[in-house]
């Protein structure tokens, strides 16, 4: 095939939401070449190797519609009609009935639409719209085809019909006023109590101190997913394992209520786990191997000296509600603790799921599997409590939530949801002004056809668990939700391309389940977004990310007047250094000794020297900044800055609280820099705790700056 695709590919490319050209970061027009459509289609199990299996495929498309008696998802909003295609053999009769969640029938009323018969697979097949009424209520509802009055025997003759609102009803106090609030790394924060790695009673600490001292209405903490149950553990908390589940590391293990029921020995021991635990916190680096290593073991005590009545009634419970999902991500874990990772190392007969050897694998360690239910039983109460602790103290959101853009290739999801996922591409960016490499994340991506006839459960169900007990969730790189840059195996992110998504189905179901949940959302819309998407974000009430150090206008620092009303603004974000490292080029110096910059480091200098000179006068002219302000001055005079905005929602980084000048993630890189693995330490570089961000100089005016226009 030709390294540019011809016409018929770019038809087949199309049809399957591939891009086949695109506009990157400095105007310029790119054609995807040939050989990374073809990549990309693979994953999307569309054959185009030569001409013949493009007109193969091609046709396919065409009648794969006609082979189902219904779509396999249904998405509308409220208040809307939306029309509903039946096939069935040419001549049959057939009806169509919306079976409501809450048990209630509606039938739908058949559109006198007229459309040829068509023949597929030599059967003749015709088609019949119907039309649903615009007032159903809000919901999972489920579509069931109708024929000669009796129910089709073919399986596509039921779908998963979901409808959403048109908008999402902002919660109080987002819908009348502005809200402010604190941003956090959780595994950075340390406490006389942590083991070694910050957790969810440090959460709570936080967040009640944030709200007793400051008045702050919320804190936005990185993604808590799911991570190896076996060591090594993966730093990032944006490569988990899982979205839909919470990492066990994060649990305060003296507040389970089991501890307080352990026998002399075991609390002995117990105490002892303790002591090993707390000391980790003595480290310059966060050490979640051993972290990990000593607090499940305390778990596990805890775990095995059993439940009160009660108790192990909520427990069953749980479970019963988590259904198959949990029972998955359990099997897995119990699977990696006997087997090792990664798992595409087991052998065939663990491979799948729902097969026979997995099922015989987990009723032989059935106290294994629920140990790690339980764990997940316990994060679901503690969060609750950081939750309920936050709203005590004063914040009127509470807990906001991160959702990570994926999962790791090899994690539970990848096993567990079978080819929900793609296989045999990546996630990740095309190059951009900060990362002019492009990125590469690792991550499998959804596939867009998969989670349709899955009725987006796989979706909603990580949507759902993350919002559960929270005021918000924050969507890393919304912009997924709308188009990704899928990376074929093996090559560079200059050889991706987009794959398009259903926006309107995966946003509606953002909303319906934040809405049900009284939940703000949150879109971090940065890097290169596609036409019209912040439109979208503002029809559909969810909120946008405006980060200072991005907001330009050609070579001008944008107003503050000109920022997005619908937004949650700040001044840094984890990609780049807290705003005092930013100001002293701590991300030149770190890229240029990790050799990605793309340009001479002295350019550099002077590009980035220049631009931050520019947002100063900017700021001395309207007054904020003297001309000899020192580093905490100015990062001060940056969040008044952003008090000057209409943005509904401004943050305050938490290493800018305490000076710290070090960037906790340095992207393109793994081990060449400790990403992830730097607790909160303050201008110096020594580690501060809970107590050190109580007396944090610079808390007061940080907060202050943000509520003084």
């Amino acid at each position: 095939m030709q390294p540019t695709p011809s016409p018929r590919l770019v038809e087949l490319a199309q049809a399957h939401g591939v891009a086949t050209e695109y506009w990157d970061w400095r105007g310029q027009h790119v054609v995807v070449p040939t050989s990374s459509i073809v990549a990309v289609l693979a994953a999307l199990g569309v054959e185009a190797s030569d001409d013949a299996a493009v007109e193969v495929s091609l046709a396919d498309h065409a009648d794969r519609p006609w082979r189902r008696t219904l779509p396999p998802t249904v998405v509308t909003r409220a208040g809307r009609t939306a029309q509903v295609q039946v096939h069935v053999p040419a001549g049959s009769g057939v009806g169509l009935v919306v079976e409501l969640e809450d048990g209630g029938r509606v039938e739908a009323a058949q559109v006198d639409r007229w459309v040829p018969d068509r023949v597929v697979d030599g059967v003749p097949l015709g088609e019949a719209t119907f039309e649903l009424p615009a007032d159903l209520p809000l919901g999972w509802h489920r579509l069931v085809a109708v024929g000669d009055a009796e129910p089709l025997e073919a399986a596509s003759a039921t779908a998963t019909l979901v409808v959403t609102p048109e908008r999402l009803e902002l919660p109080e106090p987002v819908a009348s006023r502005r809200v402010v609030g604190l941003m956090a790394q959780l595994y950075q924060v340390r406490s006389a109590t942590t083991w070694g790695v910050g957790d969810l009673r440090d959460l709570a600490g936080l967040a009640t101190w944030a709200a007793a001292a400051h008045d702050a209405d919320f804190v936005l903490v990185n993604p808590l997913h799911a991570a190896e149950p076996v060591t090594p553990m993966e730093a990032s908390p944006y490569l988990p394992t899982t979205r839909r589940f919470v990492n066990p590391l994060y649990l305060h293990v003296e507040d389970v209520p089991e501890v307080a029921s352990l026998d002399a020995t075991a609390h002995r021991s117990f105490l002892g786990l303790a002591a090993r635990g707390r000391a980790l916190n003595d480290g310059d680096r966060i050490d979640r191997d051993a972290a990990w290593t000593v607090k499940r073991e305390a778990l596990r005590l805890v775990f095995d000296a059993g439940r009160s009545g009660a108790r192990a009634d909520a427990f069953e419970e749980f479970c019963a509600r988590e259904g198959e999902g949990l029972l998955h991500f359990a099997t897995w874990c119990a699977l990696a603790d006997v087997h090792g990772l990664p798992f595409t190392q087991w052998s065939a007969d663990l491979q799948d799921p729902d097969g026979p050897g997995v099922r015989a694998f987990a009723a032989a360690h059935a106290d294994d599997v629920d140990f790690h239910r339980w764990m997940q039983w316990l994060l679901e109460q503690q969060l609750a409590g950081a939750q309920r602790e936050a709203t005590a103290a004063g914040m009127t959101l509470g807990v906001v939530h991160d959702l990570a853009v994926g999962v790791h290739p090899v994690g539970a999801d990848a096993w567990g949801l079978g080819d929900a996922l793609a296989r045999g591409v990546t996630v990740g960016a095309p190059p951009d002004p900060f990362n002019q490499l492009g990125q590469n994340w690792s991550q499998p991506p959804w596939r867009p056809d998969r989670l349709a006839e899955l009725g987006y459960a796989p979706f909603r169900d990580m949507v759902r668990t993350v919002l559960r007990d929270s005021g918000g969730i924050r969507v890393d790189h919304i912009l997924g939700l709308f188009r990704l840059w899928w990376i074929p195996a093996g090559g560079s992110p200059v050889d991706g391309t987009y794959v398009y998504y259903d926006h309107e189905a995966l946003l509606g179901i953002l909303v319906l389940e934040a809405q049900r949940a009284g939940a703000v959302v949150i879109g971090e819309d940065l890097g290169v977004v596609a036409p019209n998407v912040r439109d979208v974000l503002l029809e559909r009430g969810l909120l946008g990310t405006s980060i200072l150090w991005f907001e330009w206008d050609d070579d001008t620092v944008r107003p503050p007047e000109s920022y997005r009303d619908l937004c949650l603004s700040t001044v840094t974000v984890h990609d780049l250094p807290p705003t005092a490292g930013y100001l002293t080029l701590e991300h030149v110096a770190v890229r240029e000794r990790l050799g990605l910059l793309t340009r001479p480091v002295e350019e550099e200098r002077e590009v980035e020297q220049a631009a931050i000179g520019r947002v100063r006068a900017a700021l001395a002219e309207r007054g904020l900044l003297s001309a000899d302000a020192d580093v905490d001055e100015t990062v001060v005079a940056l969040h008044r800055w952003l008090a000057r905005t209409p943005s509904r929602m401004l943050a305050v980084a938490l290493p800018d609280l305490v000076g710290d000048r070090r960037a906790i993630n340095q992207p393109g890189t793994n081990d060449e820099y400790p990403n992830w693995r730097l607790p909160l330490a303050g201008p110096d570089g020594t580690p501060v705790d809970l107590d050190d961000i109580r007396e944090a100089p610079l808390a007061e005016a940080l907060f202050t700056a943000l509520r003084t226009p």
